[in-house]
């Protein structure tokens, strides 16, 4: 049986007519566009074998350079088991450097387009930009950026960069979030590496100095003091090398990562910074600049980058050669010829904890001053119970040191026996439910008003006053109703909404 369409059927047709001699050769030529020769030869065969000419002779054989399917199967295997989330590119170099097969890219995307195992493109853009082209020397213009993502491990970090607009060579490093801290450390280790560059271009967040921090920031200061120009971008796209590396980190560093089994950010930092930037990036990624005269100049030596790319902070000093920071008193200890009191003095914090004191370019030794604390009221509270009770010891008298203390004879005696079984913090004052204060609100209105909060728990304090007011003639004043909410542990929707939930389970 033979299956044919309808071009082969159409080519049958004619063929056949031809060989009745009722079409000639050229007109069988322009209906089916083709040759002279070719519908000749159709012709030849069309008399020898009938209508199977129309039929391919390759039809039904396996075609000699078909992959076998052994290596379909087991690339599809290794697609969906081990290189999941890689792309066809980097799946087919990593086919050919870790498994030893090589597949072209097309028929990598064929197969895995069979089991539903492709990275999607993302959506283009609708707006149209102009092409900004690259900078004709490297140095002249570096962008940063930080970008937090899940690189390693199932906790979530961050990737802060910095990329050089003319070449692309790029440093980076991994932190847990995006701080000052870690936006200083990266610059000064590519200053350190490579040399102070001219401009800095990056976004307007509040790190480098956006309008969240008033237009200053510790990014700000540093570049500032290094003569380092900062840019800002109106938009994502404006600074879209670095906007665009982080793509390729992306598709490129977390596959890698999760083969070699690296979950610590230290690991990463070194895989990175060792083995992912230098035998990767820069050898696929970075370019040369169109000028080889570098725009980096090296750092003077009057210049510590420690001393820059760290956090500064000022405070004032006292009158006692003291100054405050973190909560804390400290004193200068640093033997001085004159008085520095009223100056400023210069705080830097490094990217520990620790900090050092400076003043005029000069560091200064400083101590913790320990202040005594002031006595809570509770304190005071069993303090004074306890001079009673001495004092009615001391005179011998309770009724005399009841008159001199200011309380009942009844009260020194209650405190005696609970300070003599319990200790001194039995003679805090605790707090009473079973009591009921003169101001405290009526237990009916509380019934009534914590049905109705149970009902609706999604209403504020003042909402539920006037609700009550209203509805039930029930004059309870917003504070009110946020103090029965305290004593009742349900001060906020979500507890007012679980104590409904379990209300309701128990009914």
């Amino acid at each position: 049986m033979i299956i044919m369409d309808s071009k082969a059927q159409l080519t049958v047709d004619i063929i056949s007519k031809v060989a009745q001699g009722k079409i000639s050769i050229i007109n069988a030529a322009k209906l089916l566009n083709k040759s002279r020769r070719t519908i000749e030869r159709y012709l030849q065969r069309y008399q020898q074998i009938g209508i199977q000419f129309v039929v391919h002779r390759n039809t039904g054989r396996t075609p000699s350079n078909k992959t076998p399917d052994d290596m379909k199967r087991q690339v599809q295997s290794l697609i969906k088991e081990k290189y999941y989330d890689v792309n066809l590119q980097h799946l087919a170099e990593l086919l050919e450097k870790n498994e030893n097969i090589q597949i072209k890219r097309e028929t990598l995307r064929a197969w895995a387009h069979d089991i539903h195992h492709v990275k999607r493109a993302k959506r283009r853009r609708s707006q149209v930009r102009k092409r900004r082209e690259r900078m004709e020397s490297a140095g002249l213009l570096l962008q940063m950026d930080g970008s937090p993502h899940r690189w390693f491990g199932n906790e979530k970090s961050c990737l802060i960069a910095i990329i050089d607009d003319a070449t692309s060579e790029v440093h980076a490093e991994f932190f847990k979030s995006e701080t000052t801290e870690g936006c200083l450390k990266v610059m000064r280790d590519h200053i350190a590496n490579k040399g102070l560059f001219k401009t800095l271009y990056v976004d307007r967040a509040g790190i480098f100095g956006g309008p969240k921090r008033c237009n200053f920031s510790q990014m700000q200061r540093a570049c500032e003091e290094l003569g380092i120009e900062i840019i800002f971008a109106n938009s994502p796209q404006g600074k879209g090398r670095i906007e665009r590396s982080f793509d390729t980190f992306q598709d490129r560093l977390i596959p890698e990562l999760r083969l070699r089994s690296i979950s610590d950010m230290r690991s990463a930092n070194h895989y990175l910074q060792s083995i992912f930037i230098p035998e990767y990036w820069q050898q696929t990624i970075a370019v040369n600049a169109r000028n080889t005269t570098s725009e980096f100049t090296p750092v003077p030596a009057h210049i510590n980058l420690d001393d820059i790319c760290v956090h500064k902070e000022y405070r004032k000093i006292r009158n006692d050669h003291t100054f405050s920071y973190g909560n804390r008193f400290y004193l200068i200890d640093s033997p001085l010829k004159y008085s520095i009191a009223k100056q400023k003095i210069e705080i830097r914090k490094q990217f520990s904890d620790n900090f050092i004191a400076c003043f005029a370019g000069r560091q200064l030794a400083v101590s913790e001053v320990i202040e005594p604390t002031k006595p809570s009221m509770y304190d005071m509270e069993i303090q004074k119970k306890i001079d009673a009770i001495e004092l009615a010891e001391k005179l011998g008298n309770v009724s005399e040191a009841a008159r001199i203390s200011g309380c009942s004879r009844e009260t020194i005696y209650k405190n005696r026996k609970l300070l003599k079984e319990k200790g001194p913090l039995a003679l805090k004052r605790a707090f009473r439910p079973d009591i009921h204060h003169k101001n405290r609100t009526a237990e009916t209105i509380e019934k009534v008003l914590i049905a109705f909060s149970l009902e609706n728990p999604h209403l504020g304090q003042v909402q539920v006053s006037t609700q009550l007011r209203t509805a039930h003639q029930i004059e309870i004043s917003p504070a009110g109703v946020r103090n029965v909410w305290l004593r009742e542990k349900m001060n906020t929707s979500a507890l007012r909404v679980q104590r409904a939930w379990s209300s309701l389970a128990v009914a």
